[in-house]
């Protein structure tokens, strides 16, 4: 617990609250001692995948916003886990090929001191283990510091490059994400798994250009990653992106000298031909489901469904 102290007056994001998070004081991420919402074992990222509650932008867009927004959202998860009891659990559900412990949420970093001791756990007990982190970047240098040491793999997320658009998307300024973006690529940058900006159409789409000229101008060959947008929360009405957009963008950005681009997700913009059961069946197809008509209750597989979609985006 004697990282847990810290916690005693937060200045570790850039709104620098000093709020007494061991007492219940909330600041602007309105998280007190931290919490974990969920934990799962990744097997794209091969990795043992921590989601913790609570953010220091509020997202017109989050996609985890029962998460971000907690608690306020008045959805309710896992609680504080000792971080040692934490570690334990870590440990035996990993498999042979899990190379690394990781933290999302939410915003991660808001809750450093415990992700440090659990990672300390960890470490002590699984030598070698890798350990993964994505932010928002709205950290302090000192806290970007703290993040660099104990990390193995960043993904750090630039939501927009303009400061109005970027106040008006998460509520907070861009300059200390863009200064903590420069610092992590110039000092730490086998550390850097991914930069990534989720592509809103009339919005960020627009940003995606500027983003990709500073990465650019900073190191060409950092991987850039863009995310189509699923409408959620405040922009649940707002359309995404469609597979000309995302391609169009990819071509953008390389023609800028970024030379590891690409996207993920769109938006589809046709129904699939057939009938109503053939259009329901493309779905099942691709996610593994072979069997037409379906009678799950009947069916020889369905102790190991192989339609059971762990990871959409797979």
């Amino acid at each position: 617990m004697k990282h847990l102290s810290k916690l005693a007056r937060c200045n570790l994001c850039e709104w620098r609250c000093g709020a007494n998070r061991l007492e219940g004081e909330r600041g602007v991420c309105r998280a007190e001692m931290p919490q974990i919402a969920y934990t799962m074992l990744s097997k794209t990222l091969a990795s043992y995948s921590v989601t913790m509650l609570g953010c220091n932008f509020r997202c017109m867009y989050c996609n985890a916003y029962r998460i971000s927004q907690y608690p306020d959202a008045q959805w309710f998860y896992r609680d504080y886990v000792e971080p040692a009891v934490l570690a334990d659990e870590a440990i035996a559900r990993m498999t042979p090929d899990t190379d690394k412990i990781s933290f999302t949420g939410g915003e991660p970093t808001i809750h450093l001191p415990y992700i440090e001791e659990v990672v300390q756990e960890v470490q002590d007990k699984y030598a070698g283990i890798g350990v993964g982190i994505a932010t928002n970047g709205f950290c302090t240098p000192k806290t970007l510091r703290r993040v660099i040491d104990i990390s193995t793999s960043i993904s750090f997320e630039i939501k927009a490059y303009d400061d109005d658009v970027h106040r008006m998307l998460t509520g907070a300024p861009s300059t200390p994400v863009l200064r903590n973006a420069k610092v992590l690529a110039t000092s730490a940058r086998e550390s850097i798994r991914v930069f990534r900006t989720v592509v809103i159409p009339g919005i960020t789409e627009y940003q995606v250009l500027k983003i990709a000229e500073f990465i650019a101008e900073i190191d060409p060959t950092i991987p850039y990653r863009l995310i189509g947008f699923r409408p959620n929360f405040i922009l649940y009405y707002h359309p995404g992106p469609g597979m000309a957009l995302m391609n169009d963008l990819v071509e953008q950005c390389k023609g800028v000298g970024l030379t590891d681009v690409a996207w993920s997700g769109h938006y589809p913009t046709e129904i699939p031909g057939g009938s109503e059961t053939e259009i329901a069946a493309q779905y099942l197809r691709r996610a593994g489901c072979h069997k037409y008509p379906r009678s799950c209750g009947e069916c020889e597989l369905r102790d190991q469904c192989p339609a059971c979609l762990l990871e959409p985006w797979r």
